[in-house]
């Protein structure tokens, strides 16, 4: 699930055409930590979720829809 999640959260940043590092700085957070979202490998919060999709444009509901969660 974890990495359901992380590929629709890359596939959108691509999409808006951020690298992880502006991405990252985009929304506070530390390159290596989100990097290790994308991949699956740490779990999301519900506020590090909150956070990420709003940098990401989207809502969080419709992120986990995407990654069919």
């Amino acid at each position: 699930m974890k990495s359901k999640v992380g590929a629709v959260m890359r596939a959108r940043r691509t999409e808006l055409g951020f690298s992880q590092d502006t991405f990252a700085d985009e929304i506070g957070m530390h390159r290596a930590y989100y990097s290790s979202l994308e991949r699956g490998e740490r779990n999301l919060t519900l506020q590090t979720l909150m956070r990420v999709a709003k940098g990401l444009k989207i809502k969080a509901s419709e992120l986990l829809k995407l990654a069919g969660v």
